[in-house]
């Protein structure tokens, strides 16, 4: 199972509504993007950590969730620095760790399934060209399935270290794939059995 990142407590920002929290967040993000300067980034920065701090999440259950995505917005930050500059290296740290602050306390202060109902009335209107179901039920099979490929990588990891195999790329990754495309496979067929 999913470890939840949903945080129950009393807070302003738990009583606040899930559609206006993904309003604000979607906001949010197109105001990054417009954004260039680091100085203004890195204060949205800092706002999206006193938010965090706010919802009096549990730290160590944070940082599992977070420390795989924090290797890849640094990985991110030193490509732009290479291909362009630093300063532009440090507008993408500012951008990115801004934005996943914020979207943090989106998760941390709503239920899933809050969330998914909120995606499945916003994309009502468009149920002419789309399923508001199936893209509800697609939000809901990433958010189950993307801490178990955390898991099976750790897993993974740790067989190969013990087969001495700790740092080939491909030991790790091919395995990882063929777990995961057998479970996506396995899941598509439940959904098919149930309709």
């Amino acid at each position: 199972m999913m470890e939840p990142l949903y945080t129950p407590g009393v807070t302003v920002l738990h009583r606040l509504p899930a559609s206006l929290k993904l309003i604000v967040l979607m906001g949010a993000g197109v105001g990054l993007f417009a954004l260039d300067d680091a100085r203004y980034l890195g204060l949205a920065w800092l706002v999206s950590v006193l938010l965090v701090a706010v919802c009096r999440p549990g730290w160590v259950k944070l940082w599992r969730q977070l420390r795989g995505l924090v290797l890849i917005v640094l990985a991110v930050a030193l490509f732009t620095a290479w291909t362009q500059n630093w300063a532009a290296a440090l507008a993408v740290l500012a951008r990115s760790a801004a934005l996943i602050g914020l979207a943090m306390v989106v998760t941390l202060t709503t239920p899933v399934p809050a969330l998914l109902h909120v995606i499945e009335q916003g994309l009502r209107p468009f149920s002419r060209w789309i399923d508001p179901c199936r893209v509800s039920l697609a939000f809901a099979l990433c958010l189950r399935f993307v801490p178990e490929i955390g898991r099976n990588y750790q897993d993974i990891r740790e067989a190969q270290a013990a087969r001495g195999l700790s740092h080939h790329p491909l030991a790790l990754l091919v395995p990882l794939i063929v777990r995961t495309l057998k479970r996506a496979e396995e899941v598509a067929q439940a959904i098919d059995a149930r309709s």
